[in-house]
Protein backbone atom coordinates (compact mmCIF):
# COMPACT_ATOMS: atom_id res chain seq x y z
CA UNK A 1 0.00 0.00 0.00
CA UNK A 2 2.58 2.34 1.14
CA UNK A 3 4.86 1.57 -2.25
CA UNK A 4 1.48 2.50 -4.89
CA UNK A 5 1.35 5.62 -2.49
CA UNK A 6 4.42 6.56 -3.11
CA UNK A 7 4.49 5.85 -6.90
CA UNK A 8 1.08 7.58 -7.42
CA UNK A 9 2.39 10.79 -5.74
CA UNK A 10 5.46 10.32 -7.78
CA UNK A 11 3.66 10.22 -10.72
CA UNK A 12 1.49 13.51 -9.39
CA UNK A 13 4.35 15.61 -8.74
CA UNK A 14 6.04 17.08 -11.87
CA UNK A 15 2.33 17.98 -12.79
CA UNK A 16 2.50 19.67 -9.56
CA UNK A 17 5.58 21.38 -10.12
CA UNK A 18 4.75 22.62 -13.27
CA UNK A 19 1.53 23.97 -11.92
CA UNK A 20 3.56 25.36 -9.42
CA UNK A 21 5.93 27.06 -11.38
CA UNK A 22 3.21 28.47 -13.71
CA UNK A 23 1.48 30.21 -10.64
CA UNK A 24 5.23 31.83 -9.52
CA UNK A 25 6.20 32.67 -13.05
CA UNK A 26 2.42 34.47 -13.28
CA UNK A 27 2.65 35.58 -9.75
CA UNK A 28 6.20 37.54 -10.58
CA UNK A 29 5.01 38.73 -13.65
CA UNK A 30 1.94 40.40 -11.69
CA UNK A 31 4.03 41.72 -9.41
CA UNK A 32 6.53 43.41 -11.89
CA UNK A 33 3.45 44.76 -14.05
CA UNK A 34 2.52 45.79 -10.93
CA UNK A 35 5.59 47.67 -9.62
CA UNK A 36 6.05 48.88 -12.83
CA UNK A 37 2.33 50.64 -12.77
CA UNK A 38 3.67 52.42 -9.56
CA UNK A 39 6.32 53.75 -10.48
CA UNK A 40 5.35 55.35 -13.68
CA UNK A 41 2.39 56.76 -11.50
CA UNK A 42 4.11 57.84 -8.67
CA UNK A 43 7.39 58.74 -10.25
CA UNK A 44 6.96 62.10 -11.10
CA UNK A 45 5.44 62.82 -7.87
CA UNK A 46 8.17 61.94 -5.75
CA UNK A 47 10.13 64.64 -7.63
CA UNK A 48 8.05 67.61 -6.33
CA UNK A 49 8.04 69.02 -2.64
CA UNK A 50 5.31 68.77 -0.53
CA UNK A 51 4.69 72.74 -0.56
CA UNK A 52 1.58 74.51 0.38
CA UNK A 53 0.87 78.54 0.42
CA UNK A 54 -1.51 79.92 3.08
CA UNK A 55 -2.90 83.38 2.29
CA UNK A 56 -2.29 85.81 5.32
CA UNK A 57 -3.23 89.17 4.51
CA UNK A 58 -2.31 92.09 1.97
CA UNK A 59 -1.36 95.65 1.94
CA UNK A 60 -1.71 98.28 -0.46
CA UNK A 61 0.92 101.02 -1.10
CA UNK A 62 -0.56 104.67 -1.48
CA UNK A 63 0.12 106.50 -4.63
CA UNK A 64 3.44 109.06 -3.74
CA UNK A 65 6.68 110.30 -4.30
CA UNK A 66 9.89 109.46 -2.68
CA UNK A 67 13.18 111.84 -3.52
CA UNK A 68 12.02 112.96 -6.51
CA UNK A 69 11.05 110.13 -8.01
CA UNK A 70 7.23 108.38 -8.21
CA UNK A 71 6.70 105.36 -6.20
CA UNK A 72 5.32 102.65 -9.16
CA UNK A 73 6.26 99.65 -11.51
CA UNK A 74 7.66 97.32 -8.77
CA UNK A 75 7.86 94.65 -11.05
CA UNK A 76 10.33 92.53 -8.97
CA UNK A 77 11.20 92.05 -5.13
CA UNK A 78 13.66 90.54 -3.07
CA UNK A 79 14.29 89.81 0.87
CA UNK A 80 17.98 90.60 2.33
CA UNK A 81 17.90 88.48 5.48
CA UNK A 82 20.88 90.36 7.06
CA UNK A 83 19.39 93.70 7.60
CA UNK A 84 15.40 92.53 7.49
CA UNK A 85 14.85 94.24 4.46
CA UNK A 86 13.33 94.56 0.48
CA UNK A 87 14.75 95.77 -2.70
CA UNK A 88 11.69 96.52 -5.02
CA UNK A 89 13.37 97.02 -8.25
CA UNK A 90 11.35 99.75 -10.53
CA UNK A 91 10.49 99.09 -14.12
CA UNK A 92 10.35 102.99 -14.98
CA UNK A 93 12.06 103.59 -18.20
CA UNK A 94 10.60 107.10 -19.26
CA UNK A 95 13.51 109.65 -17.58
CA UNK A 96 17.46 109.63 -17.34
CA UNK A 97 18.52 107.50 -14.89
CA UNK A 98 15.28 106.14 -14.12
CA UNK A 99 16.19 102.07 -13.44
CA UNK A 100 16.58 101.90 -9.77
CA UNK A 101 15.47 100.13 -6.57
CA UNK A 102 13.59 101.16 -3.55
CA UNK A 103 14.39 99.83 -0.08
CA UNK A 104 11.13 98.40 1.32
CA UNK A 105 11.24 97.82 5.82
CA UNK A 106 7.73 95.47 6.32
CA UNK A 107 6.07 95.36 9.32
CA UNK A 108 4.87 91.73 9.85
CA UNK A 109 3.97 90.94 13.31
CA UNK A 110 0.59 89.22 15.46
CA UNK A 111 -2.33 91.27 15.30
CA UNK A 112 -4.81 91.51 18.69
CA UNK A 113 -6.53 88.62 17.60
CA UNK A 114 -3.34 86.77 17.24
CA UNK A 115 -3.62 86.01 13.52
CA UNK A 116 0.29 86.98 11.39
CA UNK A 117 -0.30 90.09 9.60
CA UNK A 118 1.22 92.73 7.04
CA UNK A 119 0.94 96.04 9.39
CA UNK A 120 2.89 98.27 7.47
CA UNK A 121 5.09 99.24 4.60
CA UNK A 122 7.80 101.79 4.64
CA UNK A 123 9.95 103.17 1.90
CA UNK A 124 13.31 104.20 3.48
CA UNK A 125 15.49 104.75 0.05
CA UNK A 126 15.99 104.84 -3.15
CA UNK A 127 18.87 103.61 -5.36
CA UNK A 128 19.86 104.07 -9.08
CA UNK A 129 21.64 101.89 -11.34
CA UNK A 130 24.55 103.19 -13.71
CA UNK A 131 27.22 101.42 -16.40
CA UNK A 132 30.17 100.69 -15.41
CA UNK A 133 31.77 104.45 -15.23
CA UNK A 134 29.13 105.67 -13.16
CA UNK A 135 26.92 107.15 -16.09
CA UNK A 136 23.19 107.09 -16.48
CA UNK A 137 21.71 104.47 -18.59
CA UNK A 138 20.00 106.15 -21.69
CA UNK A 139 16.16 106.92 -21.44
CA UNK A 140 14.48 104.10 -22.63
CA UNK A 141 17.07 101.66 -22.90
CA UNK A 142 16.03 99.56 -20.10
CA UNK A 143 12.99 97.59 -18.24
CA UNK A 144 14.09 96.41 -15.64
CA UNK A 145 11.84 93.95 -14.50
CA UNK A 146 13.38 91.57 -11.86
CA UNK A 147 16.06 91.43 -8.99
CA UNK A 148 17.90 88.59 -6.78
CA UNK A 149 20.30 89.16 -4.10
CA UNK A 150 23.64 87.30 -4.03
CA UNK A 151 25.71 86.17 -0.51
CA UNK A 152 28.27 88.18 -1.95
CA UNK A 153 25.44 91.25 -1.09
CA UNK A 154 25.16 92.05 -4.81
CA UNK A 155 22.20 92.57 -7.03
CA UNK A 156 21.41 90.89 -10.26
CA UNK A 157 19.08 92.44 -12.61
CA UNK A 158 16.72 91.55 -15.16
CA UNK A 159 15.73 93.66 -18.34
CA UNK A 160 13.03 93.04 -20.87
CA UNK A 161 14.91 95.93 -23.62
CA UNK A 162 12.79 96.95 -26.07
CA UNK A 163 12.36 94.70 -29.46
CA UNK A 164 10.80 96.71 -31.84
CA UNK A 165 13.53 99.19 -31.05
CA UNK A 166 16.34 96.77 -31.59
CA UNK A 167 16.96 97.01 -27.58
CA UNK A 168 18.82 93.61 -25.91
CA UNK A 169 17.54 92.21 -23.39
CA UNK A 170 20.07 91.91 -20.26
CA UNK A 171 20.91 90.49 -16.83
CA UNK A 172 23.63 92.52 -15.27
CA UNK A 173 24.98 92.13 -11.92
CA UNK A 174 25.36 95.86 -9.90
CA UNK A 175 26.71 96.67 -6.45
CA UNK A 176 24.42 97.23 -4.12
CA UNK A 177 25.93 100.32 -2.25
CA UNK A 178 26.91 102.22 -5.26
CA UNK A 179 24.55 100.80 -7.67
CA UNK A 180 27.20 100.73 -10.23
CA UNK A 181 27.75 98.17 -13.08
CA UNK A 182 29.70 94.80 -12.21
CA UNK A 183 29.67 92.55 -15.40
CA UNK A 184 26.96 91.18 -17.56
CA UNK A 185 25.84 87.65 -18.20
CA UNK A 186 26.38 86.68 -22.26
CA UNK A 187 22.79 86.34 -23.85
CA UNK A 188 22.80 83.68 -26.45
CA UNK A 189 21.64 85.39 -30.14
CA UNK A 190 18.71 83.32 -30.32
CA UNK A 191 17.42 85.78 -27.73
CA UNK A 192 18.46 88.97 -29.60
CA UNK A 193 16.00 90.57 -31.51
CA UNK A 194 16.36 90.62 -35.27
CA UNK A 195 14.87 93.27 -36.90
CA UNK A 196 14.06 92.28 -41.17
CA UNK A 197 12.90 95.04 -43.47
CA UNK A 198 9.54 93.21 -44.49
CA UNK A 199 6.97 95.09 -47.35
CA UNK A 200 8.81 98.35 -45.99
CA UNK A 201 8.48 97.92 -42.39
CA UNK A 202 10.60 96.63 -40.21
CA UNK A 203 9.78 93.75 -38.25
CA UNK A 204 11.13 91.58 -35.51
CA UNK A 205 11.35 87.80 -36.60
CA UNK A 206 13.23 86.33 -34.16
CA UNK A 207 14.33 86.75 -30.62
CA UNK A 208 12.51 87.90 -27.65
CA UNK A 209 9.03 88.88 -28.54
CA UNK A 210 8.54 92.86 -27.29
CA UNK A 211 7.57 92.81 -23.99
CA UNK A 212 7.51 89.40 -23.14
CA UNK A 213 11.32 88.44 -22.53
CA UNK A 214 13.24 88.50 -19.25
CA UNK A 215 10.20 89.14 -16.25
CA UNK A 216 11.91 86.64 -14.06
CA UNK A 217 15.11 86.36 -12.35
CA UNK A 218 16.26 83.94 -8.65
CA UNK A 219 19.28 82.77 -7.30
CA UNK A 220 18.89 79.52 -5.21
CA UNK A 221 19.63 79.99 -1.38
CA UNK A 222 23.12 79.28 -0.12
CA UNK A 223 24.50 80.37 -3.44
CA UNK A 224 27.41 77.77 -3.33
CA UNK A 225 28.10 77.57 -6.01
CA UNK A 226 26.34 80.70 -6.90
CA UNK A 227 23.81 80.00 -10.10
CA UNK A 228 21.54 82.40 -11.62
CA UNK A 229 18.25 81.78 -13.46
CA UNK A 230 16.39 83.74 -15.78
CA UNK A 231 13.67 83.45 -18.09
CA UNK A 232 11.59 84.88 -21.19
CA UNK A 233 7.71 85.97 -20.16
CA UNK A 234 6.90 84.13 -22.95
CA UNK A 235 7.79 81.73 -26.05
CA UNK A 236 10.64 82.97 -28.43
CA UNK A 237 9.63 84.15 -31.77
CA UNK A 238 10.92 81.31 -33.73
CA UNK A 239 9.29 79.50 -31.11
CA UNK A 240 5.45 80.00 -31.07
CA UNK A 241 4.51 77.49 -33.78
CA UNK A 242 3.16 74.73 -31.77
CA UNK A 243 5.73 71.70 -31.47
CA UNK A 244 5.78 68.33 -29.38
CA UNK A 245 7.26 68.41 -26.25
CA UNK A 246 6.33 65.77 -23.23
CA UNK A 247 5.37 65.21 -19.58
CA UNK A 248 6.47 62.64 -18.05
CA UNK A 249 6.07 60.46 -21.49
CA UNK A 250 3.40 61.49 -22.88
CA UNK A 251 2.92 64.64 -25.50
CA UNK A 252 2.50 67.85 -24.65
CA UNK A 253 -1.49 68.65 -25.31
CA UNK A 254 -1.33 71.39 -28.85
CA UNK A 255 -3.20 73.43 -26.96
CA UNK A 256 -1.12 74.57 -23.99
CA UNK A 257 0.50 77.89 -23.36
CA UNK A 258 3.51 79.31 -24.64
CA UNK A 259 6.89 77.71 -24.35
CA UNK A 260 9.10 79.94 -22.32
CA UNK A 261 12.49 78.91 -22.12
CA UNK A 262 14.90 79.66 -19.09
CA UNK A 263 18.48 79.93 -18.86
CA UNK A 264 20.60 78.61 -16.12
CA UNK A 265 23.92 80.43 -15.24
CA UNK A 266 27.13 79.34 -13.46
CA UNK A 267 28.71 81.97 -12.06
CA UNK A 268 32.83 81.49 -10.83
CA UNK A 269 36.07 82.56 -10.90
CA UNK A 270 36.22 82.06 -14.53
CA UNK A 271 33.22 84.49 -15.36
CA UNK A 272 29.88 83.74 -15.89
CA UNK A 273 28.73 80.82 -17.88
CA UNK A 274 25.72 79.39 -19.66
CA UNK A 275 25.37 75.79 -18.43
CA UNK A 276 22.20 74.91 -19.21
CA UNK A 277 18.92 75.60 -20.56
CA UNK A 278 15.17 74.42 -19.92
CA UNK A 279 11.79 74.61 -21.60
CA UNK A 280 9.00 75.70 -18.87
CA UNK A 281 5.63 74.85 -20.45
CA UNK A 282 2.62 77.42 -19.72
CA UNK A 283 -0.79 76.99 -19.40
CA UNK A 284 -3.55 77.92 -21.58
CA UNK A 285 -4.40 81.47 -20.94
CA UNK A 286 -7.68 81.21 -19.04
CA UNK A 287 -10.68 82.36 -21.11
CA UNK A 288 -9.44 85.58 -23.74
CA UNK A 289 -6.28 86.94 -22.49
CA UNK A 290 -4.77 90.18 -23.44
CA UNK A 291 -1.38 88.80 -21.83
CA UNK A 292 -0.52 85.79 -20.44
CA UNK A 293 3.06 84.60 -19.57
CA UNK A 294 5.50 83.51 -17.02
CA UNK A 295 6.09 86.79 -14.41
CA UNK A 296 8.43 85.25 -11.87
CA UNK A 297 10.74 82.32 -11.44
CA UNK A 298 11.51 81.87 -7.91
CA UNK A 299 14.36 79.34 -6.76
CA UNK A 300 13.89 77.07 -3.44
CA UNK A 301 16.64 75.42 -3.04
CA UNK A 302 20.28 74.62 -4.53
CA UNK A 303 18.52 70.95 -6.13
CA UNK A 304 16.37 72.42 -8.77
CA UNK A 305 12.93 73.65 -7.15
CA UNK A 306 10.96 76.22 -8.15
CA UNK A 307 7.98 78.40 -7.61
CA UNK A 308 6.47 79.89 -10.45
CA UNK A 309 4.02 82.61 -10.92
CA UNK A 310 1.51 82.42 -14.20
CA UNK A 311 -0.42 85.88 -14.87
CA UNK A 312 -2.76 86.76 -17.16
CA UNK A 313 -4.53 90.01 -17.70
CA UNK A 314 -8.10 88.84 -19.63
CA UNK A 315 -11.24 91.14 -20.28
CA UNK A 316 -12.42 90.80 -16.22
CA UNK A 317 -9.29 91.02 -14.63
CA UNK A 318 -6.06 89.28 -13.22
CA UNK A 319 -5.75 85.44 -12.76
CA UNK A 320 -2.10 84.20 -11.17
CA UNK A 321 -1.65 80.40 -10.68
CA UNK A 322 1.44 79.46 -8.52
CA UNK A 323 3.34 76.52 -9.77
CA UNK A 324 6.18 74.35 -8.43
CA UNK A 325 8.07 73.02 -10.96
CA UNK A 326 11.49 70.81 -11.18
CA UNK A 327 14.48 70.63 -13.80
CA UNK A 328 15.39 67.72 -12.74
CA UNK A 329 14.67 65.40 -16.17
CA UNK A 330 14.13 68.32 -18.14
CA UNK A 331 15.70 68.24 -21.69
CA UNK A 332 18.95 70.58 -22.17
CA UNK A 333 17.77 73.06 -24.70
CA UNK A 334 21.08 75.12 -24.87
CA UNK A 335 21.66 74.39 -28.48
CA UNK A 336 18.84 74.60 -30.21
CA UNK A 337 17.92 77.60 -31.83
CA UNK A 338 14.31 77.02 -32.77
CA UNK A 339 12.27 74.44 -30.89
CA UNK A 340 10.27 72.67 -33.96
CA UNK A 341 14.26 71.92 -35.69
CA UNK A 342 14.90 69.42 -32.99
CA UNK A 343 13.01 66.04 -34.22
CA UNK A 344 13.28 64.32 -30.88
CA UNK A 345 10.59 65.27 -28.57
CA UNK A 346 11.27 67.76 -25.44
CA UNK A 347 10.64 66.85 -21.74
CA UNK A 348 9.72 70.50 -20.38
CA UNK A 349 10.47 70.99 -16.62
CA UNK A 350 8.14 69.38 -14.51
CA UNK A 351 5.02 71.39 -12.92
CA UNK A 352 2.44 70.96 -10.66
CA UNK A 353 -0.20 73.67 -9.33
CA UNK A 354 0.26 74.97 -5.87
CA UNK A 355 -2.25 77.82 -5.62
CA UNK A 356 -4.83 79.24 -8.13
CA UNK A 357 -5.26 83.15 -6.42
CA UNK A 358 -8.45 83.71 -8.27
CA UNK A 359 -10.34 81.00 -6.33
CA UNK A 360 -8.98 82.56 -3.09
CA UNK A 361 -11.00 85.86 -4.25
CA UNK A 362 -8.65 88.58 -2.39
CA UNK A 363 -8.95 91.24 -5.22
CA UNK A 364 -5.17 90.71 -6.75
CA UNK A 365 -3.82 93.27 -9.28
CA UNK A 366 -1.34 92.65 -11.55
CA UNK A 367 1.42 90.71 -9.78
CA UNK A 368 4.81 90.19 -11.14
CA UNK A 369 7.40 90.03 -8.21
CA UNK A 370 7.97 87.21 -5.70
CA UNK A 371 10.38 86.35 -2.67
CA UNK A 372 10.73 84.49 0.51
CA UNK A 373 10.65 86.22 2.85
CA UNK A 374 11.71 86.57 7.33
CA UNK A 375 10.38 83.62 9.12
CA UNK A 376 7.50 84.63 10.80
CA UNK A 377 6.99 84.84 14.23
CA UNK A 378 5.07 81.39 14.67
CA UNK A 379 8.66 79.63 13.03
CA UNK A 380 7.05 79.16 9.49
CA UNK A 381 8.32 80.99 6.43
CA UNK A 382 7.41 83.57 4.55
CA UNK A 383 6.50 84.49 1.24
CA UNK A 384 5.62 87.69 -0.48
CA UNK A 385 4.33 88.97 -3.81
CA UNK A 386 3.95 92.33 -4.88
CA UNK A 387 1.93 94.30 -8.08
CA UNK A 388 3.39 96.22 -10.66
CA UNK A 389 0.57 99.45 -11.03
CA UNK A 390 2.32 100.39 -14.46
CA UNK A 391 1.80 103.78 -13.25
CA UNK A 392 -1.30 104.37 -13.84
CA UNK A 393 -4.15 105.33 -11.42
CA UNK A 394 -6.36 102.83 -11.57
CA UNK A 395 -3.88 99.89 -10.59
CA UNK A 396 -2.26 98.76 -7.18
CA UNK A 397 0.78 98.38 -5.64
CA UNK A 398 -0.12 95.34 -3.60
CA UNK A 399 1.81 93.40 -1.27
CA UNK A 400 0.59 89.88 -0.08
CA UNK A 401 2.11 87.93 2.72
CA UNK A 402 2.26 84.16 2.55
CA UNK A 403 3.06 81.06 4.63
CA UNK A 404 4.85 78.89 2.53
CA UNK A 405 5.34 75.14 4.12
CA UNK A 406 7.48 72.24 2.66
CA UNK A 407 10.90 73.81 2.65
CA UNK A 408 13.73 74.38 4.87
CA UNK A 409 13.80 77.88 6.67
CA UNK A 410 16.20 79.72 4.31
CA UNK A 411 19.20 81.36 5.52
CA UNK A 412 19.94 84.21 3.74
Amino acid sequence: MKLKERKIVSQRSPARRKIWLRLLGASILAIILTLSVLAQGTAPESIFLDLSLEFLDKYELPKSKFKDTVVGGLSGIVYDREVDRFYAISDDRRQPGSPRFYTLKLNIDRNTSGQIDLQKVEIEDVSFLTDPDGNNFAPGTTDTESIALTPQRSLFVASEGDANRDIDPFVKEFDLKTGRQLQSLPIPNRYLPNLTAINGKQEVVSGVQNNLAFESLTIPPGGDPLRVYTATESALLQDKAPVKTTRHGSETDLKAGPESRVLHYLINNDGPQLVAEYIYQLEPPPGIAIKHGLAELLSLDQEGHFLTLERSLGLLGFDVRIFQAVIGGATDTSQIYKLSDRPEKIEPMAKQLVLDLDKRRIGIDNLEGMTLGPILPDGSQSLVMISDDNFRREQKTQLLLFRLRGIRSTTN
